[in-house]
C-alpha cells in the first residue's frame, strides 16, 4: 500500500503534547551519516528499528518497503537561487530561534552536480562548484562548505526520484529541529546538539525526552546503539525525528513548507514537511 503526502496542511490538534508517531503505514526516517544513511523504520503495529543502509534506494527495494520515508536531505533543486535560498529555508529558520543555523541554503541544481565527480580532487571540485554557484545566483554566493560535504547524498536522491517519479509522493524532505520545533508546541529548543561541532550532552538528553514522549523506547536512541551502528549520536536522534515527520505525513496531520509544495523544473517537490 502506497500513500501520497498531503498537499499541505496543519495538524489538527492544537496541543503542545506531541503526537504520537504510530502511523497506519510503514514508515521510516533517515538521516545522511558517514559512509551511508541511518534509518528508523516504523512499523504499522508501532514496532520500532534502527538500521543503516548503504544507499537510501534499498529502503524501497525490500519486501517489506515504507510506505513514506522522510528524509534530512533537500530534495528539488533551483535552477537559479535568490537571496536566502529555496523557499522552505526562508519559511522555517525564524521559527528555529537560535537553531537556525542548522538550516543552510542549497545552491542551484548545476552547482550540486558540479560538486560530485569524485575523479576530480575535493578542492578543485568546491572551487568548480563555487564558481558554478556565484554564476546562478543572486547575489553572486559561493558553496558553504557543510553544504558541498553533502552534496553527494543530495544527488544520490536527486538522480533516484528523477528516474523513478512515482517515489516522489513517498519520499519527502524534512528537517529535525523543525520536527523538535513542532513536538515542542511550536517552539525552538533552546539547546544545540553540538557545540563547535563537538556533542552537546544537554542537547541531545532534551531531544531524546521528547521523541521518548513521542513514543520512541530510550534503547532505540541511545549512545550504545548508535556505536553499534557506527553513526553519530545526534544522527540517530534525527533520523528518529525524521521517522516521526514520517508518522504525520502518513496521517496527513503534516505542514509543509511552502503550503502547497513548490516543484522544481524536474517536477521535484520542494518543501520542507514537519
Amino acid at each position: 500500500m502506497n500513500a501520497s503526502p498531503p498537499a499541505g496542511r496543519m495538524p489538527n490538534s492544537t496541543s503542545s503534547d506531541p503526537a504520537p508517531v504510530t502511523a497506519p503505514l510503514r514508515v521510516a526516517g533517515v538521516d545522511g551519516c558517514k559512509g551511508g544513511w541511518v534509518a528508523v523504520i516504523v512499523e504499522p503495529d508501532g514496532t520500532m528499528r534502527a538500521e543503516r543502509v548503504a544507499a537510501i534506494a534499498a529502503l524501497f527495494e525490500r519486501a517489506l518497503t515504507p510506505d513514506i520515508v522522510a528524509v534530512d536531505m533537500p530534495i528539488g533543486l533551483p535552477e537559479r537561487v535568490e537571496a536566502r535560498g529555496r523557499a522552505p529555508e526562508r519559511l522555517v529558520r525564524p521559527l528555529l530561534g537560535g537553531r537556525q543555523s542548522s538550516v543552510f541554503s542549497i545552491p542551484s541544481r548545476a552547482a550540486v552536480h558540479a560538486g560530485v565527480d569524485a575523479a576530480v580532487p575535493e578542492e578543485e571540485r568546491y572551487r568548480h562548484a563555487c564558481a558554478v554557484a556565484r554564476g546562478t545566483s543572486l547575489p553572486p554566493k559561493a558553496v558553504a562548505k557543510q553544504a558541498f560535504h553533502i552534496f553527494p547524498k543530495i544527488v544520490e536522491i536527486d538522480r533516484l526520484l528523477r528516474g523513478d517519479p512515482a517515489l516522489q509522493s513517498r519520499l519527502c524532505e524534512c528537517h529535525p529541529e523543525v520536527a523538535f520545533w513542532a513536538m515542542n508546541g511550536r517552539t525552538a529548543l533552546d539547546q544545540p546538539k553540538k557545540v563547535k561541532n563537538a556533542p552537546h550532552p544537554p542537547g541531545l538528553a532534551l531531544r531524546r525526552r521528547l521523541l521518548e514522549d513521542a513514543g520512541f523506547p530510550p534503547e532505540l536512541m541511545s549512545p550504545s546503539r548508535a556505536r553499534e551502528l557506527r553513526v553519530g549520536e545526534d544522527d540517530l536522534i534525527d533520523a528518529c525525528a525524521a521517522a516521526w515527520t514520517a508518522g504525520l505525513i502518513a496521517r496527513h496531520a503534516a505542514v509543509s513548507f511552502p503550503s502547497p509544495p513548490e516543484r522544481d523544473a524536474h517536477g521535484l517537490p520542494i518543501a520542507i514537511w514537519a
